[in-house]
């Protein structure tokens, strides 16, 4: 005989990172279990150090950290973190990214300009990382840059399903904030089954980075419009598409985006547009400064942690959005 064989049962554990732990949280609760204790902090000239309190040899296990700012932080640790648990001889390492940092420098524009979003998987893949479980990419092709599964989960069903049961469908119409998000916004209208229409960008050629002229392409006058994005960051985009809507006759004007960044001037541009509700998942935290009456953040943990159960058991994470995506 040349070995022998264990009849020990998987074991699944649930890490996380510092980032946004009220998420990593809910989804404990959704599987039944407790997050991993773990020690961290960051040292006097800012190297972080990490250390977990239970062994997780043989263990399969889920590590989250969603990159919020501040983003090259965050995204530190959670590569030591998987360094961590490569060293301590876990069994297979799933790194969940409900916000995958880097996502929007998927290629190059110009010349002498990395693709930080291949150098993002190589990154975890060097670390350790088996299989990335993310949420609704800014470009489907960053899937194709990790070698190794990817579990691409999206935010689709709950969004719409929280727009369709608040808004006259009737009345409805999607609409994309620039021609990048019209494949978005045609998912989003197939599934309330709405008109889509687009606002289009036109910019003066003598004049670099700027706009000049916001043309509606579609029928919105008298409509109540929904403006859909993968991500809000400084909400230039979605403000400035949302006064095109009012300017061509639009009833109300709703916005929706699976993650809200909001940095720099968003909170302000949030607070004096005529959006009547800006609607999020909680896939990143919301800052505390952009905290106002009208934002809904809604919750992705259940969703997330039913694809952590698919992927432990062996199930099928595409079952989840059939016919959905």
């Amino acid at each position: 005989m040349t070995g022998f064989k264990t009849t020990g049962e998987k074991k699944l554990m649930l890490f996380s990172g510092r980032a946004h732990r009220a998420l990593a949280e809910e989804v404990a609760g959704e599987l039944g279990v407790g997050l991993v204790p773990m020690t961290a902090r960051d040292f006097a000239n800012g190297e972080i150090y990490v250390r977990f309190e239970e062994s997780v040899r043989g263990a399969d296990c889920f590590l989250m950290q969603s990159h919020t700012a501040p983003i090259n932080k965050w995204i530190m640790e959670q590569l030591i973190m998987i360094d961590a648990l490569k060293r301590a001889s876990a069994r297979s390492i799933s790194v969940i990214i409900p916000f995958y940092g880097y996502a929007r420098q998927d290629k190059k524009h110009r010349g002498r300009e990395p693709i930080s979003a291949r150098l993002m998987a190589d990154l975890l893949k060097t670390a350790g990382a088996d299989r990335i479980i993310t949420m609704d990419l800014h470009a489907d092709q960053v899937q194709g840059y990790f070698d190794g599964p990817v579990d691409h989960l999206f935010a689709l069903p709950l969004l719409t399903d929280y727009i369709g049961s608040r808004v006259d469908r009737q009345k409805l119409t999607v609409v994309s904030p620039d021609a990048g998000r019209v494949r978005v916004a045609d998912r989003w209208a197939d599934r309330l089954a709405a008109p889509l229409a687009i606002v289009h960008k036109r910019r003066d050629p003598n004049v670099a980075n700027q706009v000049t002229v916001h043309e509606v392409v579609g029928d919105v006058r008298g409509r109540v419009c929904v403006l859909v994005d993968d991500m809000i960051d400084t909400a230039g985009t979605i403000c400035a598409a949302a006064d095109a809507l009012f300017a061509n006759g639009a009833e109300d004007v709703i916005a929706a985006a699976t993650h809200g960044v909001l940095s720099g001037p968003a909170a302000d541009r949030l607070k004096n547009s005529r959006v009547s509700e800006f609607i999020f998942t909680n896939s990143l935290p919301t800052p505390r400064e952009v905290a106002l009456d009208k934002i809904t953040v809604l919750s992705m943990a259940p969703t997330i942690a039913r694809a952590v159960r698919e992927v432990f058991e062996d199930g099928s994470v595409t079952s989840l959005f059939e016919g959905d995506a």
